[in-house]
């Protein structure tokens, strides 16, 4: 049972211990945060004190301070120095300045002629007189005002005859709020709180109205002189809060203070306040501790968790590698034991192997045979198209021949030559024609270029209008003046352009009035080349047109491949090749389209 409870002991001592970590790093925190604050709140004061402590000794060199003492029943001079007064309480921003002689007694203050003016009234029992008169320097003191009840900081410095002699006593009164309203709660810390102490433990700034002017040093303070001096008709009731003493984790300065209720607990970190005897106290509520102390407990636990896992997880491992070799024994002896029957399907799976083998050496001999057969069967329809296309360059060929006889019977041999030129030209197209049938079987010798296309349809009409089917037709072609630069090649181009105009001149040859017209149109990325005739029109709209060996016309006018063909050589051009009636008995409409270049390359 002993062995069963002890990770359940573990488990409580890594909880209470994560418990009190996370209150040593919680309260620690809360200290640092604390001391923060402090520090921001006591240069501030610092500050405050180091801008005003300089103005009461300024203001007492005034040779007018030290006349008014000498001579305090000249009305006149006496007036002047509540003017002065005034004026610098309006430049220092200061409540109150006065003018006190050595009896103590107002001889001149900012307020004259008001009702609460001080004029007449003794302050010798004030601190700050007495002060300044004894240590013959600036003396600082906080106090209510006797006549106005109001908080403010008296600064006060003695006036001196020529001779070094005391005269008496300027007084310059500031106002606290501004110190109260600057102090700041931690942003992180929303239950936070800040009272300022005196020397007796009195406070008198504090983020908490109902804290001011209470007792918080513990031992009574209201029968002392000096507190009744400085909190006239305040009661100084002790607050109550409850000393816990100093947790775990902090400085000898912080305390754990509680409300009687027990409903709340702060921690209060006590800073001394530069050059006066007064303490700063910021108390930040404790609720962050529980929340850090929660997430320590919680890691504490995953880790116990995640540790006592993987323990578990090696013993376990440990005994499964234990098992597993007891069980490699036995599949020793198994594996041995069936070895035979592995060795009998083996050989069956090697005969299996064979027989697959040949099956696929015997389908890629079909593949092949297959293959060959399809060439064979382009090879042919190529052999058919090379015999319907050399047709037309042999009849331009003859044309010419025919006309060179008739001219050189004249005896114009100039014709003659240039006939010539024509079937020597002729008989190089037929050569480039002869070869360009290979991109049936195989890619192009030459990649496709940038070619200007009115170049070939320029040949193609040289090659259409060399015939005699051709006399009496009108071939409108109204050629552009600037260069359309397309994408392909100059002879496979002229080749389609023969092949549709030969189409149209067939087409048109019982119209009585035969005309083929010829169109470069802009298609955006494309160039549209367009082939119209004034025929009977096609058939029907349809791709059957482009079939190979389909054809409307005898046996001796084609085999039907001219269409197929030319829509393979501008497929491979990357263009398209449609045809279609134009409607009314228009005739027909046949449309290149061939991808735009905008350079040669």
């Amino acid at each position: 049972m002993t062995r069963k409870l002890w990770p359940l002991a573990l488990l409580s001592v890594v909880a209470l211990l994560s418990w009190k970590v996370g209150g040593w790093y919680g309260y620690h925190s809360l200290e640092q945060e604390s001391l923060k604050e402090s520090f921001r709140y006591s240069q501030l004061v610092a500050n405050e004190l180091r801008r005003y402590r300089p103005i009461p000794e300024l203001a007492a060199e005034h040779p007018l301070m030290q006349h008014a003492l000498e001579q305090s029943d000249n009305p006149a001079l006496v007036l002047q120095a509540n003017e002065e007064l005034k004026r610098m309480a309006e430049i220092a921003g200061a409540s109150d300045v006065y003018l006190l002689d050595l009896s103590g007694r107002t001889i001149a203050h900012n307020n004259y002629g008001t009702a609460n003016s001080f004029i007449g009234r003794r302050f010798d029992y004030r601190p700050y007189f007495s002060d300044a008169v004894a240590e013959r320097d600036t003396a600082i003191y906080f106090a209510l005002g006797i006549t106005s009840n109001v908080r403010g900081l008296y600064f006060s410095h003695p006036i001196r005859s020529p001779r070094g002699d005391i005269l008496g006593v300027l007084v310059v009164k500031m106002l606290v709020d501004d110190l109260e309203s600057q102090w700041q709660r931690p942003a992180s810390f929303a239950d936070a709180e800040m009272v300022v102490l005196d020397g007796d433990g009195v406070s008198f700034l504090t983020s908490r109205p109902e804290w001011l002017f209470r007792n918080f040093g513990g031992e009574p303070v209201q029968h002392k002189i000096r507190v009744q001096e400085r909190y006239p008709r305040m009661a100084l009731l002790p607050v109550r809060l409850v000393d816990q003493g100093r947790p775990w984790g902090v400085s000898e300065r912080s305390r754990l203070m509680g409300f009687p209720a027990g409903d709340r607990e702060l921690l209060s970190v006590e800073t001394p306040l530069p050059q006066l005897d007064w303490t700063l106290r910021v108390m930040l509520g404790t609720g962050p501790v529980w929340w850090t102390r929660l997430q320590f407990l919680l890691t504490g636990v995953v880790l116990y968790f995640g540790v006592f896992l993987a323990w578990l997880y090696l013993r376990e491992r440990s005994r499964r590698e234990a098992e597993l070799a007891e069980r490699g024994v036995q599949l020793e002896r198994r594996v041995a034991e069936r070895t035979a029957d592995l060795e009998n399907s083996n050989r069956r799976l090697q005969d299996e192997v064979s027989q697959r083998q040949r099956a696929e050496d015997e389908l890629r001999e079909t593949q092949q045979e297959l293959i060959q057969a399809a060439k064979l069967a382009v090879l042919g329809q190529m052999s058919a198209g090379l015999n319907h296309e050399m047709n037309q360059p042999l009849t331009a060929i003859q044309s010419y021949a025919r006309n060179s006889r008739r001219f050189l019977e004249r005896g114009d041999t100039e014709i003659v030559a240039g006939n010539l030129a024509e079937i020597e030209g002729l008989c190089q197209k037929m050569a480039e024609l002869t070869r360009q049938f290979k991109v049936f079987a195989r890619k192009s010798e030459g990649p496709p270029a940038a070619v200007d296309l009115r170049l070939p349809i320029d040949a193609a009409l040289k090659i259409i209008s060399a015939q005699d089917a051709s006399t009496g037709i009108d071939f409108d072609w109204p050629r552009p003046s600037w260069p359309v630069m397309c994408h392909g090649d100059l002879i496979r181009v002229e080749q389609v352009v023969v092949n549709l105009l030969a189409n149209a001149v067939q087409a048109v040859e019982s119209t009585t009035a035969p005309r083929i017209e010829i169109r470069i149109v802009d298609g955006d990325d494309r160039w549209l080349c367009l082939v119209r005739d004034n025929g009977p029109g096609l058939p029907g709209d349809s791709d059957q047109m482009f079939e190979p060996f389909f054809t409307t016309k005898s046996m001796s006018q084609g085999l039907g491949l001219g269409l197929s063909i030319s829509r393979q050589i501008v497929e491979a051009l990357g263009g398209r090749l449609t045809g279609r009636n134009r409607g009314d008995g228009e005739g027909a409409e046949f449309m290149v389209e061939l991808i735009k270049r905008e350079t040669v390359e």
